[in-house]
């Protein structure tokens, strides 16, 4: 699912939200912490107010030869020489595991969610919501 501004979501899992907060406007000079806890249950809606999506990560240098090294292959084998193009198979072969590793790590992509009974959350990973 693809987080948009706007879009009503609800709550795939129960949200465990825990830790110390100050008060807002305490004028101590030690703000007094309050510890709690607050549960959130699967399936509590709200709407998405904005989407952090980080950049794609770089690939790192085996990434980047793989990615090139495979579309040579790819425009050029069959024009190469047999002994070229199967020397450049294993080589290809041979990167294939930093290309998928690079795959693999994916951006986590959070939200920040306005509930329905007005309670915001910042930085809601997608995963933990589906659209309504």
């Amino acid at each position: 699912m693809t987080l948009t501004r706007g879009l009503r979501v609800r709550l795939a899992v129960d949200l465990r939200v825990a830790g110390t907060v100050t008060v807002a406007g305490d004028p101590a000079e030690e703000p007094a912490a309050v510890a709690g806890a607050l549960l959130l249950g699967e399936g509590t809606e709200g709407t998405v107010e904005r989407v952090d999506a980080p950049e794609e990560p770089r690939p790192d240098p085996e990434a980047a030869e793989y990615e090139r090294l495979s579309s040579l292959l790819e425009s050029f084998g069959a024009q190469m020489p047999a002994a070229s193009r199967e020397r450049l198979e294993e080589q290809v072969r041979g990167l294939e595991p930093a290309w998928e590793a690079y795959r693999g790590r994916r951006p986590v992509v959070t939200a920040r969610v306005r509930l329905d009974g007005g309670l915001v959350l910042e930085r809601v990973r997608g995963d933990a919501l589906t659209a309504v």
